[in-house]
């Protein structure tokens, strides 16, 4: 059974003239569990999975799998298995002659394709032309490259995106069931939800740079309660409440009370002579805590 190694980033930094792709990227994907590398749009996610595949050159830093860069592994297709584009097939090529092609190459068995193929559900479809698949097709198309050689470790960016249903729900099984043998699994995504179900633990990155990095658990702060306020007395209403001992921030929409009930904050407001014109109790949860960290709007 094939065996997952770490996938290492040092220091991995990208520029592109003055504009700072990744930023000093220092971090270590463990074998066994899934991973999700998360960031909104424009991030850094897939310049960072192109510099881990050798497609991009860092302007300083390593990523290397087990201590090896991807150009100097001894059996590439073998080791990893990657899938960047879901469209980077030729059209006019069947599925089963297009992982065939790759399989030559790399001295793989002449029955990978196929087993490939059978994986992902594909089979049925082996010999219809790619540019006839549907993009949910064509991910698994993509998965099934990856898994050409049986390799010990998968890295897929953004490989729900275009499934159903049923296909996200078999990806996910899929996808636990490998890094239960062991295997390294590193799946991106912008979204949260869509990978919360599948990751055990999770990186996320904003404008190039780390900004957490833990468990899928260490993301929900539930049990942190938060107060949201206001009043047309705003600015009194946020001093009494500092007064009586509470953090609070202003938001466009009031005032952001942490570690508090609401009633407790009304009858602050109660007890200081101030009408409120909004009063509702806040939990943070892990899609909220997530937009906080990549700095977008809308958690609160």
């Amino acid at each position: 059974m094939p065996t997952g190694v770490p996938i290492e980033f040092a220091s991995l930094t990208k520029t592109f003239g003055s504009v700072s792709a990744v930023s000093g990227l220092t971090v270590t994907i463990e074998p066994g569990q899934v991973t999700g590398f998360l960031g909104p749009n424009g991030a850094g996610k897939t310049t960072t999975l192109r510099m881990l595949l050798g497609l991009v050159r860092p302007t300083s830093g390593t990523a290397t799998f087990g201590g090896t860069p991807y150009a100097k592994l001894a059996s590439p297709l073998s080791t990893v298995g990657a899938s960047l584009e879901a469209a980077s097939f030729h059209p006019g090529r069947s599925a089963r002659n297009h992982l065939a092609v790759h399989a030559q190459a790399a001295g793989l068995p002449k029955t990978a394709p196929d087993a490939a193929l059978e994986k992902v559900g594909l089979s049925g479809y082996a010999n219809r032309r790619v540019g006839g698949y549907s993009l949910g097709m064509r991910q698994r198309l993509g998965l099934a490259f990856a898994l050409l050689g049986d390799p010990g470790v998968l890295v897929l960016d953004e490989p729900i995106n275009g499934l159903d249903p049923e296909g996200i729900k078999w990806i996910r099984l899929l996808l636990r069931a490998m890094a239960a043998e062991g295997r390294t699994v590193l799946i991106s995504s912008h979204l949260l939800s869509e990978v919360q179900q599948t990751v055990d633990d999770v990186i996320i990155i904003s404008h190039g740079a780390l900004v957490h990095r833990g468990e899928l658990s260490s993301l929900d702060t539930s049990d942190s309660k938060q107060v949201q306020v206001n009043a047309d007395e705003r600015d009194r209403l946020a001093e009494v409440i500092r007064a009586a001992g509470y953090e609070v921030s202003n938001l466009r929409s009031g005032v952001l009370v942490e570690n508090a009930a609401a009633a407790d904050i009304g009858r602050i407001a109660f007890e200081a002579g101030i009408p409120l014109t909004a009063l509702s109790q806040k939990r943070t949860g892990l899609e909220e805590s997530f937009l906080t960290l990549v700095g977008e709007e809308g958690a609160l």
